[in-house]
């Protein structure tokens, strides 16, 4: 069984302040409550990628992409998916 949550949110370049858009999606065989999620999502309002993805994988585990474009440059980073 698996579930699969998708949720779009905006944090801010540490570097220059600029919003980027984020796409999350979450793959897990556990129940992940989207409040969770978007309470989740506030809390790196202002934060690099990767410690985003960081973040993010710490709280709810299974196997996350995160993707945005920051600047010109697509990011994608995968995480539980060793």
């Amino acid at each position: 069984m698996s579930n699969i949550y998708r949720h779009q949110f905006v944090s801010r370049c540490p570097n220059n302040q600029q919003p980027i858009i984020y796409a999350l999606e979450i793959e897990t065989d556990q129940k992940v409550m989207v409040e969770h999620i978007v309470t989740a999502a506030r809390i790196n309002e202002c934060a690099f990628h990767e410690a985003i993805a960081d973040d993010l994988h710490a709280r709810f585990g299974g196997r996350q992409t995160l993707k945005a474009h920051h600047h010109g440059v697509d990011i994608e980073t995968r995480r539980g998916f060793e």
